[in-house]
């Protein structure tokens, strides 16, 4: 029975008897588990008809721990895969000893799981990856240098309280914000990603140019631009540097009072975050894979090397070169990815209503 791996003791009884797949997910999906390694569960529901036509009841997802499990609305699970989310399209792509529990709508979904993928999935896993690669140069900083005292505002030439009511400021940040937002180009209709990031950076280099020369800033310039004097700029630049200082301050006592011990061990050992650096790995091989291949390998071929990476066998700066050098390939492939820069949304909406019927 489903529910005793997934033991579910929730308010809807009609949640497992309408759920067309389960898969594992995470580490032991990709073969990446060591012997302490959660179990993940990932699947999907078709809920009944007054919480997909009524107004009153509402379902999006169901969640719930020991083990970890998330159950999506088939419609959610769809807008999701569509935009090539790295977490749900995984849920397609698993090796057939990771299929808990699938009907006939669930492997009508799996059979269908090519037109999910795009070339969007550049930007999904990079996005990722990149998200990964940041929290690790975050927590390497504080691990190497970390904050020694809260910041004041008398650190930054502030009186104790603002000059300016609350209101005032954030309409002046927000002024210059949009002046900001109005200097970076609109490349959205340009479908090659290696020209985007071209054009991206021949305009970074044109604007660092431009604003070079004085003492300003970008974000000085946009004020000047819409019309704000140096006194005004002067207190709204120390303000955002202490909002800034308080931001980094709250963030890293999060970090140190959320910090799972092990992991605390491995970045004190090895000078960073290695788990995180595991998963940019295999997020920027996978994005190669599925813009090459067309397709999802996520039980991983190279599963011992991350899992010795996991334990701290690439040095920091080995990371940082990869990373740039993979982020580099796999943008140039789009130029000759198979996949289509978007998913056919007209066969999606079609399959869709095929699963709904034959849940209903």
């Amino acid at each position: 029975m489903i529910n005793e791996t997934l033991k579910y003791q929730g308010n809807l009884p009609w949640l497992l008897p309408r759920t067309i797949l389960v898969t594992r997910a995470g580490s032991h999906a990709y073969g990446t588990n060591t012997p302490t390694s959660d179990e993940d569960y990932r699947g999907i529901a078709v809920p009944p008809s007054e919480y997909r036509d009524g107004f009153v009841h509402r379902f999006e997802q169901a969640q719930w721990a020991d083990p970890d499990v998330v159950i999506y609305e088939l419609r959610k699970f769809f807008n999701l895969a569509a935009d090539c989310n790295p977490n749900i399209l995984e849920v397609l792509f698993v090796e057939n000893d990771d299929v808990l529990h699938s009907t006939p709508a669930g492997e009508l979904l799996q059979e269908n799981r090519q037109i999910f993928l795009s070339q969007k999935a550049l930007h999904t896993y990079r996005g990722y990856a990149v998200s990964q690669l940041k929290r690790i140069r975050t927590h390497r900083k504080w691990l190497l240098s970390p904050p020694t005292k809260k910041p004041t505002r008398a650190d930054f030439n502030l009186p104790e309280h603002s000059t300016l009511p609350k209101e005032q400021l954030g309409e002046i940040n927000a002024a210059i914000q949009k002046q900001l937002d109005s200097w970076e180009p609109d490349l959205s209709l340009i479908e090659d990603a290696s020209l985007r990031l071209a054009i991206m950076a021949r305009f970074e280099a044109a604007l660092t140019e431009i604003m070079a020369g004085g003492v300003d800033d970008r974000w000085q310039r946009a004020g000047r631009v819409i019309g704000l004097g140096d006194d005004i700029l002067a207190v709204t630049g120390r303000e955002r540097a202490y909002k800034t200082a308080m931001d980094e301050w709250d963030r890293y006592q999060i970090w140190v009072a959320t910090r799972n011990q092990k992991r605390a061990e491995l970045e004190a050992r090895f000078g960073y975050d290695t788990k995180h650096a595991s998963h940019l790995v295999r997020l920027m091989r996978t994005c190669g894979e599925i813009l090459s291949e067309g397709t999802i390998r996520v039980r991983r071929p190279d599963a011992q090397e991350l899992l010795e990476i996991r334990a701290g066998a690439w040095s920091y700066e080995a990371l940082e070169e990869w990373a740039a050098t993979e982020d580099a390939r796999i943008g140039g492939m789009v130029k000759t990815c198979p996949l289509p820069r978007t998913p056919d949304r007209a066969k999606l909406d079609r399959l869709c209503m095929d699963i709904t019927s034959m849940v209903a």
